[in-house]
């Protein structure tokens, strides 16, 4: 189960943080990832992260977006942060696991 926050409507350079929360400590949570679909496109694996820290980002948010995450105990909460947004970030966005398990989602809209 994911739990997903800080979708909104933000105007083109704005800033939005997501974050997810879910749980485990062991193999489903060694790497999480944000991906995010938009309407029309194929669904984009934004940025992950491994629990050692080590990240990788698409070549359409590198420079723009960072991804963190904090394990404490047996809860592991990722974060997205998204700077300079346009509105080609409009998207939903999906946090999922090492097993390939997506939460529901939440939209991002960059709209002037």
């Amino acid at each position: 189960q994911f739990v997903e926050s800080g979708g909104g409507s933000v105007q083109p350079g704005g800033s939005l943080r997501l974050s997810c929360v879910t749980s485990g400590n062991g193999f489903s949570t060694f790497v999480m990832r944000w991906s995010r679909y938009a309407s029309g496109k194929e669904r984009e694996l934004a940025s992950s992260i491994v629990r050692s820290g080590m990240t990788t980002y698409s070549e359409s948010v590198r420079g723009r977006f960072i991804i963190s995450r904090d394990d404490v105990e047996n809860t592991v909460t990722v974060h997205l942060q998204m700077n300079s947004l346009t509105p080609e970030d409009t998207a939903v966005y999906y946090c999922g696991d090492n097993k390939a398990r997506w939460g529901q989602g939440t939209q991002v809209t960059v709209s002037s």
